[in-house]
């Protein structure tokens, strides 16, 4: 990874502190100056459509990219005291898993199909809190009972694929959490999980983070999810930052005109027949080529002039949005 010229930045408290970040995989601009704080036992949402750029921001934050086929600079890139920039390997395995926990999407693809349950968990045991292996097997089982998986200690000596949807995800969540970590990064982690189950997991996840006092950091393309879930909401669109805000004052006064029509967007029980907002489609996707005015401009309803140019972030009260009209 690289680190432009400017010198070492200074030390942060908080647990993920992020600035300038940029993520290219060849041609493809992925992120772009991507900036993003996240305090301790603060939790704030990513949101963004499909192609935003989120979930390759996430994977920047634990060194997850290959570095033969990806290229990720930033002026500051440090998550739990440890600067990505310069990291070594040791200090990178100590990240992932110790410091932060990740909850991938699919946890049938995350998992090792080829080793039990017990032995994943326990693997986390044994390399973060150092427990030698019956003493890691018995936390296993513990831990499995914790997320709800019923006969815990039996399940331990099953496969992946010997659990449902919902269950699998109780075991990735187990797993998140065997390293005691500060962070809980969550990338889309009720997706692929049907209605019935996805509040399920939801509220676990909330539980879990509340008493252990852990920042979350919950990547998402819902955004009517967040609302429940966090305390500040980050929205991205081709890669960068489009609108940050506290929940209640991004829900109740969007600045962004994207971040507007989403909203409009969404179903609303009061109002079952009032028309929906809809964004017209793109010829390319956002985030390919060069950003020369607002990435949003040529599906913006509020076009005019300044946006030909890239706005910087202006500020609102509590609420930051990139775009002239709050200029």
């Amino acid at each position: 990874m690289a680190r432009p010229a400017g010198g070492v930045p200074p030390m942060s408290t908080h647990l993920v502190d992020v600035s300038g970040l940029d993520v290219r995989f060849g041609a493809t601009h992925a992120v772009r100056d991507f900036s993003l704080a996240v305090a301790q036992g603060e939790s704030v949402g990513l949101v963004g459509e499909s192609g935003s750029g989120k979930s390759a921001a996430l994977l920047a934050l634990l060194g997850l990219h290959p570095e033969a086929r990806v290229q990720v600079s930033a002026r500051t890139l440090r998550v739990g005291g440890t600067d990505l920039l310069s990291a070594t390997g040791p200090q990178l395995r100590d990240l992932r898993g110790g410091v932060a926990g990740l909850i991938f999407q699919d946890p049938l693809a995350a998992l090792n199909p080829l080793l039990t349950v017990g032995a994943q968990v326990s693997e986390v045991l044994r390399r973060h809190r150092r427990l030698p292996a019956r003493a890691a097997r018995q936390e296993a089982a513990a831990l499995l009972a914790l997320v709800g998986i019923t006969d815990a200690q039996a399940r331990l000596g099953h496969y992946p694929h010997e659990f449902s949807g919902g269950m699998r995800q109780r075991v990735m969540i187990a797993t998140a959490l065997a390293g005691q970590p500060r962070l809980l990064l969550a990338d889309e982690p009720t997706t692929a999980l049907d209605v019935s189950v996805q509040s399920e997991i939801v509220r676990l996840i909330l539980r879990l983070r509340a008493e252990r006092g852990m920042g979350l950091l919950w990547v998402t393309h819902d955004l009517a999810l967040m609302a429940g879930i966090v305390d500040r909401v980050v929205v991205m669109y081709a890669g960068r930052v489009m609108e940050t805000a506290p929940v209640d004052a991004l829900y109740g006064r969007p600045r962004h005109p994207y971040t507007q029509t989403l909203l409009a967007s969404l179903p609303r029980l009061d109002r079952p027949h009032r028309p929906r907002a809809a964004l017209p489609a793109e010829a390319t996707a956002p985030g390919h080529g060069a950003q020369t005015g607002c990435p949003f401009a040529p599906r913006c309803p509020r076009r005019f002039s300044a946006c030909d140019t890239l706005p910087p972030l202006f500020t609102d009260g509590a609420t930051q949005a990139a775009c002239w009209l709050l200029a």
